[in-house]
């Protein structure tokens, strides 16, 4: 057997081993001293941490002179998640430790001498720097971004939910495709799951288009030719963008409310009082058109700048060959403009598919829908789910959404990503 396949299967056996077997003791120690610790300190709580994301626990937790026994499923699925990431970072080092036995007998093999300590670090510090910098930002993201995606899919498969399945007097099972199951076909929650999904589509959709048009609208009218102080006018129609969102909502949402002054303007000139927030449809309506209030002025200052980047003797040739200026914009400058603007607006309609604020501050989800479960009329599925887990404590039925939108939204994205011009056209950017 050649060294170099020796010292690989030593260090399979045993970390170390093939670092020992190549003599080089420095590494051979730093390797075995962590699979000690591994051994150690870690494998129990790994036993443990398993036994406890497979079962969730067997005993409810309780109380004893403040003193609390039992398990608690949701602590034990967080404990066996985070066991599965740090098993994940010590194949890694494991892998690795095989690797350097491997390439160090190799050396050996061809002739060469062992590097010294010094030179060894100085090889991998100039070789692979950039994997070093790039090692924190690899954990960080392991355990703050991918533990809590991973931890909102395993409760998709619970049934962690209140009154009986909540930790910790309860413990919490695993149930499969329960969930999607009961979301697709108990009457209680698919009325409720395709109102909402359909509303949230149909909102998506609206407030992207009516902001990137009337956006765009604007910024013809802005830089027409003959507009004069066009300074002043671009900077009125960017103040709303201006105003945190926050506060022209809760304006807008007391500006139309029942006995708001808008309202109070109406009877003041002999008209009815109107349901602006209170009539499922008119608050659909209502939330489109503010929303355009609130967005536009976004658009209008990109398409400013994407307007003076289209060359002015396409429109030049296009005036000598008679075209007009419908002819102009519909040949030339919308197709400029969707081709360096597509990716934000496929950007913004996964935004405004998930765009909590705008529902939330305005109508709260309102008016009451008494055909849907835990959500209003206006509501869309993220302000449902906010809804579902935190005044209803449905954790179950709100992860499995949240999958679903997650699948949605991934699967519209990347699909229109590839298909956009300036995607298969870089050359052109």
């Amino acid at each position: 057997m050649k060294r170099s396949k020796k010292a690989a299967l030593l260090s399979t056996l045993f970390m170390g081993l093939g670092q020992f077997y190549n003599k080089e003791i420095y590494k051979g120690i730093i390797f075995s001293l962590i699979e000690v610790l591994v051994i150690v300190f870690f494998i129990p709580y790994f036993g443990y941490s398993m036994w406890g994301l497979f079962t969730l626990g067997e005993t409810p937790q309780y109380f004893v002179d403040g003193i609390a026994y039992g398990h608690h499923s949701i602590f034990l699925l967080i404990d066996g998640i985070i066991s599965i990431l740090t098993l994940v970072i010590i194949g890694i080092v494991y892998y690795l430790n095989i690797v350097d036995a491997k390439k160090t007998a190799k050396r050996l093999e061809e002739g060469k001498p062992l590097l010294t300590p010094k030179e060894y670090i100085k090889y991998i510090w100039e070789r692979h720097f950039h994997k070093f910098m790039l090692t924190p930002s690899f954990v960080f993201i392991m355990f703050f971004t991918l533990l809590p995606i991973i931890f909102t899919i395993c409760i998709a498969f619970t049934n962690y939910s209140s009154p009986n399945h909540l930790p910790p007097r309860n413990l919490v099972d695993w149930v499969g495709l329960k969930n999607f199951k009961n979301l697709l076909s108990l009457k209680i929650w698919n009325n409720t799951f395709i109102g909402v999904g359909l509303w949230t589509v149909i909102w998506a959709l609206l407030a992207t288009a009516t902001n990137y048009f009337v956006g765009l609208f604007l910024a013809l009218l802005v830089n027409a030719k003959g507009i004069k102080i066009k300074k002043f006018w671009r900077s009125m129609f960017i103040l709303p963008y201006a105003i945190p969102a926050f506060i022209s909502l809760l304006v807008m949402r007391l500006a139309f409310s029942g006995p708001g002054p808008v309202n109070n303007l109406l009877v003041t000139m002999g008209f009815d009082k109107s349901p602006w927030l209170t009539d499922p449809f008119l608050a659909k309506v209502m939330i489109v058109v503010i929303n355009i209030w609130l967005g536009s002025p976004y658009w209008m200052a990109l398409m400013s700048g994407v307007l003076t980047n289209i060359s002015k003797d396409m429109y030049e040739a296009a005036e000598i060959d008679g075209a007009s200026k419908v002819q102009q914009f519909f040949k030339i400058t919308l197709p400029m403009v969707l081709f360096q603007t597509a990716p934000l607006l496929i950007m913004t309609f996964a935004y405004n598919f998930n765009n909590f604020n705008v529902i939330y501050l305005l109508t709260d989800g309102n008016p009451v829908n008494s055909n849907y479960r835990y959500a209003g009329s206006t509501d869309i599925l993220i302000s449902w789910i906010y809804k579902l887990t935190r005044d209803n404590n449905q954790y179950h039925m709100a992860s499995a959404v949240t999958l679903i939108i997650f699948i949605f939204i991934a699967s519209i994205s990347a699909y229109s990503f590839t298909k956009t011009k300036s995607f298969k056209e870089e050359d052109m950017m």
